[in-house]
């Protein structure tokens, strides 16, 4: 049991340094440095191993966006008097965001992962998968031939289209699966835990499956996925303790950063590309606008180069000469890319961002990395101080306005809870005030927006089943309402100007968002880029 405290207690630190970038601040880096206790780093006699440090690497898939100040917002007229977009200046950190829209490829990886861990025809896990799905009925239209209903999701010949149907809730357990599964391949990249994980049915059935929450901890059930047969071999180390230490040490076995949905600055500063489209130290312009939505030469001349609606009936453009060649979604690389090599940013699908909606972004408070949607959480400890893992009888969920359950953590995961919500900070209500301490306990409950609340019912069926509130209402902004950014296949070009920004119930999914996901990155900038 102490090797397995030593274990975890390496395994954080590990994480920690092996995720950043370039030497330390003494320009020596860690060969000149020896700590105050006396030990070098990474002494193989001692105690203590804090890796290398080395540069971050772009996970597959993913584009380096290097981070600056911008000037967020339309800079010309709101034509649809919405006031919610004002030009502000903003500064923000380095990230990674996803080449592409999520496709349905990726999707159907994830549903497919969960079908196998978790399989629907238990009863315990019955909610697991079929919470996951999308919703392929988003197609139906009353007054249309519904042609994508059984196919858009399933079939090879969309496998490279964003996957849509698709709500805000459900994007951010995709990208908590997401963050699970690409460390679980880095370290077996690097031989930390066995390449045949997957062909031994017991370490990947229900809560023994694979995370980062147990091998960060050192779970015990980790040292069944521990490749010591390699670590021997490789290191000379003969005892388990060696291997266990080793497995933390070893360079390659750096932490793959944990993938989130953008923020809403950080798409928006994605999607225009200022890095390419500058002198000096001064920026040339914004896009897009309309004429740079054409192709300027070869067959491509006169064409539109992203998906958008030109008009009223007019989605592609007339046969034998389509201006984009797109009726509804397209192949999430159709389309040429913008300056930083990200594709779909102006059409295909608009794109939900991690934000909370507000009509105000508070820059006075908060100019840098603005996100509005903080909710800080904590791993919950049972009385003996070890964490809490949620497995098959405490399974916690998140109902859709579909009356679909989505969960909130996987067995074998460790159980978290909020403890603090500053969503509504600094937005009018008491809760943000100066005298909230003050406060009766009753306005805990003070919504400022007056929005519709949520409530479900069972009918006779037993289907879960969204009410209507019939209460008089004053607004539909409440903390559940989620930033659309982008424009879609359904849009007109208004909607293509990444200054634009929209909202929707993040309990809701709809036939024309999508989603892409984004990293942290860990990097000093030292590098400068000059023209």
């Amino acid at each position: 049991m102490k090797k397995l405290k030593l274990f975890s207690l390496i395994a954080l630190s590990s994480t920690l340094a092996l995720t950043s970038c370039g030497g330390s601040n003494n320009g020596g880096g860690t060969k000149k440095f020896v700590s105050k206790t006396g030990w070098k780093p990474n002494e193989k006699q001692g105690w203590f191993f804090a890796g290398k440090q080395q540069k971050q690497k772009g996970w597959p898939g993913m584009v380096y966006v290097e981070g600056g100040t911008f000037t967020m917002g339309l800079v010309k007229d709101d034509v649809m008097h919405d006031w919610n977009n004002s030009p502000r200046r903003m500064q923000v950190s380095s990230f990674f965001i996803g080449e592409t829209e999520i496709t349905n490829y990726e999707y159907r990886e994830y549903l497919t992962w969960l079908k196998y861990v978790f399989p629907p025809s238990d009863p315990s896990f019955k909610e697991i998968y079929n919470g996951a799905l999308p919703d392929t009925l988003l197609w139906d239209n009353k007054l249309s031939r519904n042609d994508y209903n059984e196919t858009y999701f399933r079939s090879p010949e969309f496998d490279y289209y964003p996957v849509v149907g698709v709500s805000w809730t459900q994007a951010n357990r995709y990208c908590e699966w997401l963050t699970d599964r690409a460390n679980e391949k880095a370290l077996m990249q690097a031989g930390i835990i066995a390449k045949d994980l997957y062909m031994n049915e017991s370490n990947n059935q229900g809560g023994t499956a694979f995370n980062m929450d147990k091998f960060k901890s050192n779970d015990p059930e980790i040292q069944g996925y521990i490749n010591e047969k390699r670590l021997q071999q490789r290191t000379g180390m003969k005892t388990t303790n060696q291997r266990l230490l080793a497995a933390n040490r070893a360079p390659s076995a750096a932490m793959v950063t944990k993938f989130r949905l953008p923020t809403e600055v950080e798409w928006e500063y994605a999607a225009l590309g200022l890095a390419k489209n500058r002198e000096y130290n001064q920026y040339l312009g914004k896009k897009p606008e309309i004429d740079q939505l054409r192709g300027t030469k070869g067959r491509n001349k006169g064409m539109f180069l992203e998906n958008f609606k030109m008009g009223a009936g007019d989605y592609s453009g007339i046969a034998g000469w389509k201006n984009d060649g797109s009726a509804r979604t397209s192949d999430v690389r159709k389309y040429p890319s913008n300056d930083l090599g990200i594709y779909g940013m102006y059409g295909n699908v608009s794109e939900w961002t991690a934000d909370v909606y507000r009509p105000i972004i508070d820059e006075d408070f908060s100019d840098f990395n603005y996100y509005r949607g903080n909710m800080p959480q904590a791993i919950v400890r049972n009385g003996d101080g070890t964490y809490k893992m949620v497995d098959e009888s405490n399974i916690k969920y998140d109902t859709l306005d579909d009356g679909r359950l989505v969960y909130r953590n996987l067995p074998g995961q460790f159980e978290r809870q909020t403890i603090a919500d500053f969503r509504n900070y600094r937005d009018g209500d008491r809760q943000s005030s100066l005298e909230y301490y003050r406060a009766s306990d009753s306005s805990a409950s003070f919504d400022m927006y007056n929005s519709p609340q949520r409530r479900f019912i069972v009918d006779v069926s037993g289907k879960v089943v969204l009410q209507k509130d019939t209460k008089n209402r004053t607004s539909g902004i409440s903390n559940d309402i989620r930033v659309i950014k982008g424009g879609s296949w359904q849009d007109t070009a208004y909607w293509l100007d990444p200054g634009q920004r929209r909202y929707k119930d993040e309990n809701k999914a709809y036939g024309w968002i999508g989603f892409r996901v984004a990293q942290d990155a860990m990097t000093n900038d030292k590098n400068r880029t000059r023209r």
